[in-house]
């Protein structure tokens, strides 16, 4: 399954054991799907946020007995049948997929960010419910554990949004914080011309440093963690360091030349992954 629009969701990696590879499978398939409804096709507001309510009405669903399931009358069961077995197999919590829903549904009702605070809070929905469920599937879930997978996936959810500021813009949002953006000059004007001068530069350099410490302060879950999950989680905090170099590289110009990994990437990120555990 492709991972084009959810860069962050490690879906069915070859490191992942056999026995995880379908229940990873189930949970992205959720996620992809109910980020579309967010985010794809010509739909209104008013129906993406009806069509994501019908996607909470299928999990609270969920704790009933089958034959009182209803959303497979919504043609969902597809995605939910196969998200409830994985959910009961490995008894996993659902607070995580309904906070995944309220940010999809933040997406189609908030534009603009205040500042960092509320940024850092949509993140706590958007993305740390992702790596809350790995640990869930790996049984790792003690506090320190989660505390630092939340600031892993928040550092990994900034760096998409420097990403696809271009991206971001043409769907009429703006995912940096707006008194980061008075406080350097930056306007929305400087976004709509695509204006990657020394004001934007110096924006840029900013979230770039911040969105740096947050995913290497995450560093110590991957150094602790063992087997294929701690090298899984070194390579994603590699690839994300990977992808705050380039965006450097390219003087933060995001508007023309979007930083991504490619394939001659992969090779020094999982090079850096397994050298950090022998240290």
């Amino acid at each position: 399954m492709s991972v084009n629009h959810y860069e962050n969701f490690p879906v069915a990696s070859i490191l992942l054991p056999k026995k995880l590879r379908k229940a990873v499978t189930d949970i992205y398939r959720f996620a992809r799907c109910a980020d579309d409804l967010a985010d794809e096709g010509d739909a209104d507001d008013a129906h993406r946020l009806q069509s994501l309510q019908s996607y909470r009405h299928a999990l609270y669903e969920l704790s009933l007995p089958q034959t009182n399931r209803q959303y497979r009358d919504a043609g969902l069961g597809d995605i939910f049948d196969p998200l409830a077995r994985t959910i009961a197999a490995h008894q996993l919590p659902l607070t995580p997929f309904l906070d995944l829903l309220s940010a999809f549904e933040q997406d189609v009702t908030q534009k603009r960010y205040a500042d960092f605070k509320s940024l850092e809070a949509y993140c706590r929905k958007s993305a740390n419910p992702v790596g809350r469920l790995m640990l869930h599937l790996y049984e790792t879930t003690d506090e320190v554990s989660l505390r630092q997978s939340d600031t892993i996936c928040t550092a990994l959810q900034l760096i998409n949004f420097l990403q696809d500021v271009a991206i971001d813009w043409r769907k009429k949002r703006i995912y940096l914080p707006q008194d980061d953006m008075a406080r350097f000059g930056v306007t929305e004007t400087t976004i709509a011309t695509s204006d990657h001068g020394p004001v934007w530069q110096a924006l840029m350099r900013f979230e770039v440093e911040r969105a740096r410490a947050l995913l290497k302060s995450g560093i110590p879950l991957g150094l602790r963690l063992k087997g294929r999950i701690g090298v899984e989680l070194r390579m994603i905090i590699e690839g994300g360091l990977c992808i705050l170099n380039k965006i450097e590289a390219v003087q933060y110009d995001v508007f023309y030349r979007r930083p991504a990994l490619q394939s001659f990437d992969w090779p020094g990120i999982i090079w850096r992954a397994l050298l950090k555990r022998q240290k």
